[in-house]
């Protein structure tokens, strides 16, 4: 078929409507590992605040670690049923095991039955995530015009950062509201709560979507794929979900190790309370949420390839200096916010050049057919396991050790290792139509 000529004012509305979708979900996700301090202390025993700690990093984890299956089980649904409705079906799940969080009772009230259900709910978490990205990126992609896919993907890419800082402010507004005792007594379930208000709202959003062209197109001639996942995994695309999931799995740990542990960092390392390592990191997230943009826009003029990869270069070499720096600059008794605020804005700037133009590529290296599948597996491989394993990794390096330099062995090693397979394994996708059948598998055969 040839490339939907989709509005402006159309095109405009189907990217917001995935991306607050995007965002309610990743502020769902994140909003346990914000909370990671506090759930220590109300789901498992006082006495061990350590092994607290790392146990609710353990659960936070899991919800990484069980992704890849939620994107195997809805990559089928979204390859066979459609885009639109399997994101909402993802978005509903994630909404009412957040809420959920917010009403399970504490370890003082039930005693280790708290952990179980939390444990629980952050398995419903991580499945329904698993299946939202390859659903809200193939929907955005298969409505846009190959020249201009890494821009508008790369406003979608903002959404799980933007969720972050969703997160955090909601974090901020409520402890500032209520103050430091109440919130640390109850106050911390309402974050969770009202994440059926912010569900509902993107739900409403959603539904008044229609299909994407190109699944229309197949279902109407009759080419929708009837085993998604034997076309996926038991065929030779397989060796293409392999590639993608090398080149994910640097991105992941870049992603991780650049945002979120270094909220980590400031909390875990530094000492920081949640409300000071918040305004840090939420300002720095806003200012440097637009490198996702850039780097995304910048990818359809010089390709996806050499972006993602100088990405990976620049956090592996400079992720020690950097790391250093911020925690000089953020000593609890002299927080120097402009620096430390700067250095974050860096670690970002990276997750930009790695995440912005990476779901241009995958949309771009799998056919239509089985894209949903094939996009969803690797990306949920490199960012719920590569990624996932950042915070408890790294954290739990660094409470062993007490070094900085071991704890960050894993986000230099994975990045560098990545980097080096994919310059000979990572093809550039910026020229593969979507729109044209077939001309993905003509291209893969020229390679």
């Amino acid at each position: 078929m040839r490339a939907a000529k989709v509005p402006l004012n159309e095109l405009r509305r189907v990217v917001v409507a995935a991306s607050v979708g995007n965002i309610i979900e990743w502020y769902d996700f994140y909003i346990f590992g914000s909370l990671a301090s506090i759930l220590a202390v109300k789901f498992f025993e006082k006495g061990h605040p350590v092994a607290a700690f790392l146990s609710t990093v353990a659960i936070f984890s899991v919800g990484f670690l069980i992704r890849p299956l939620g994107a195997f089980v809805f990559g089928w649904l979204g390859d066979k049923v459609g885009r639109k409705y399997t994101f909402i079906v993802t978005l509903t799940g994630m909404g009412l095991a957040t809420a959920l969080i917010g009403f399970v009772p504490t370890y003082q009230s039930i005693g280790l039955a708290a952990a179980f259900i939390l444990f629980a709910l952050r398995l419903i978490q991580g499945l329904c995530l698993g299946g939202e990205y390859g659903g809200a990126i193939t929907y955005v992609a298969e409505h846009i015009e190959d020249e201009h896919r890494g821009y508008y993907t790369g406003w979608l890419q903002t959404s799980p950062t933007l969720g972050i800082v969703v997160s955090l402010a909601t974090i901020i507004g409520i402890r500032t509201y209520l103050g430091v005792e109440a919130f640390n007594d109850w106050g911390w379930r309402l974050p969770f709560i009202i994440s059926l208000l912010l569900v509902a709202i993107a739900i409403w959003i959603r539904l008044s979507l229609g299909e994407t062209p190109i699944f229309q197109e197949m279902k109407a001639r009759g080419r929708t794929t009837t085993n998604p996942w034997r076309e996926a995994f038991l065929s030779k695309n397989f060796k293409y979900v392999a590639i993608a999931s090398v080149v994910v799995l640097g991105q992941g740990c870049v992603w991780y190790s650049g945002q979120f542990w270094a909220l980590y960092f400031l909390q875990t390392v530094k000492k920081l309370d949640v409300l000071t390592s918040s305004y840090i990191v939420g300002i720095a997230l806003l200012i440097a949420t637009p490198t996702l943009i850039f780097w995304g826009w910048l990818s359809d003029k010089v390709g996806r390839k050499p972006i993602i990869l100088g990405g990976m270069a620049l956090a592996s070499l400079t992720y020690y200096p950097l790391y250093s720096a911020l925690g000089n600059y953020a000593d609890p008794a002299n927080v120097n916010y402009p620096m430390a605020i700067l250095i974050v804005v860096i670690l970002v700037n990276y997750v930009g050049m790695t995440y912005g133009p990476i779901g241009a590529f995958l949309a771009e290296f799998f056919p239509s057919r089985i894209r949903y599948t094939s996009v969803s597996v690797p990306y949920h491989i490199g960012n719920g396991w590569g990624g996932g394993l950042v915070p408890i990794v790294t954290t739990s390096m660094f409470l062993s050790t007490g070094s900085v330099g071991y704890a960050l062995i894993y986000p230099i090693v994975v990045p560098a290792v990545m980097f080096l397979i994919a310059i000979f394994v990572m093809p550039e996708t910026r020229k593969h139509s979507i729109w044209e059948e077939g001309a993905i598998e003509a291209s893969r055969s020229r390679a």
